[in-house]
């Protein structure tokens, strides 16, 4: 089993395959009273993610639909069911400037992006699945800025993006335009699955100390569009 497969099943996290051992009944039921409970944060989810789920879920700002939260501190992924069931969690790989902020017109330059544009912006937004240029699913985090969540795809060498992403530490994992990479296994069976298939809500969680993301508040995104998605 792979690192991320590790980290997917350790300290109570439910992969897929492992939910399905239980009825939807049941496992909305146990989420139910997990949140009731205000349980403390699993291993490997960070209290400040943590926080946002819950926040979210108290106030129904998902409104029943899948979420993922972007955990740019720790380069992690989590992703949950519109009940508040977390599916997974993944290293990531995010953009190659750490920073909160979009620039402008940046997602229309692509490749041709300065090092200083190539962040992951901070905020709460309306996902939608997709396509990029290659035809290839994706989840479109914000169409006109070319962010996406997607699998990791060959790269040139020298970025040495697989061992960015199996590194046992978050500081080397920045290295995309803004995009945010995750290994094509969990894509699949995580990503695909809920946010790939219908829309959903992405809570990137800024780097600034003491930020926190704004519910209800993000920009929505525009499905099967031919924008790239590095």
């Amino acid at each position: 089993m792979g690192r991320f497969g590790r980290m997917w099943v350790r300290g109570g996290l439910v992969c897929a395959a492992a939910a399905g051992g239980f009825s939807g009944a049941a496992l909305g039921a146990m989420a139910a009273g997990a949140a009731r409970e205000e349980a403390p944060p699993l291993q490997g989810v960070s209290s400040q993610a943590h926080e946002t789920a819950r926040r979210v879920l108290a106030g129904g700002d998902a409104q029943g639909r899948p979420f993922a939260i972007v955990d740019k501190k720790h380069a992690r992924l989590l992703v949950y069911r519109g009940d508040g069931l977390l599916l997974g969690a993944t290293p990531a790989l995010l953009g190659q400037t750490p920073g909160d902020h979009a620039v402008p017109g940046a997602g229309l330059r692509a490749g041709k992006m300065a090092p200083h544009e190539r962040t992951t912006p901070a905020g709460r937004f309306e996902s939608e699945p997709g396509r990029n240029h290659r035809g290839e699913g994706i989840v479109w985090i914000d169409y006109e800025a070319s962010l996406a969540i997607h699998r990791l795809r060959p790269a040139a060498a020298h970025e040495r993006r697989p061992q960015r992403l199996a590194s046992p530490t978050p500081e080397d994992n920045r290295i995309s335009l803004g995009c945010v990479i995750v290994d094509p296994a969990f894509y699949d069976a995580i990503v695909a699955p809920t946010l790939g298939r219908q829309r959903g809500v992405v809570y990137v969680l800024p780097e600034s100390a003491g930020g926190g993301v704004q519910l209800a508040a993000g920009r929505s995104a525009v499905p099967n569009g031919p924008g790239p998605s590095p």
